[in-house]
């Protein structure tokens, strides 16, 4: 249990998610550390479709230069930038010879 402003909650608080590192494996993949302690598999030519303001990413220069700012990953000078859950939910778990990896 927990109080926020007068009201009290019966779970527990969450911790925000935040992209804590992340570096360009190939061709618009990522891997992203999580502050989870997770890293996973981001295919953002997943995501260019789905969301147009994401669009300026397909020119790879754009893309590699990228920079994690309060734990969301940006570019353009923040002009764009993608929520840490969206990006958790729209990547995958990453393996190494059969075991999750993670922080």
């Amino acid at each position: 249990m927990f109080e926020v402003n007068g009201i009290l909650y019966a779970d527990e608080p969450t911790r925000e998610l935040e992209v804590r590192s992340a570096r360009i494996t190939d061709d618009h993949i990522m891997l992203v550390t999580f502050s989870t302690g997770e890293t996973r598999l981001c295919d953002f030519t997943e995501m260019y479709d789905d969301v147009p303001a994401f669009a300026p990413l397909r020119e790879e220069k754009v893309f590699e230069d990228f920079h994690i700012d309060h734990g969301v990953l940006t570019w353009c000078n923040g002009d764009i930038d993608i929520s840490p859950s969206y990006l958790y939910a729209h990547s995958y778990e990453y393996t190494i010879q059969g075991e999750l990896v993670s922080a």
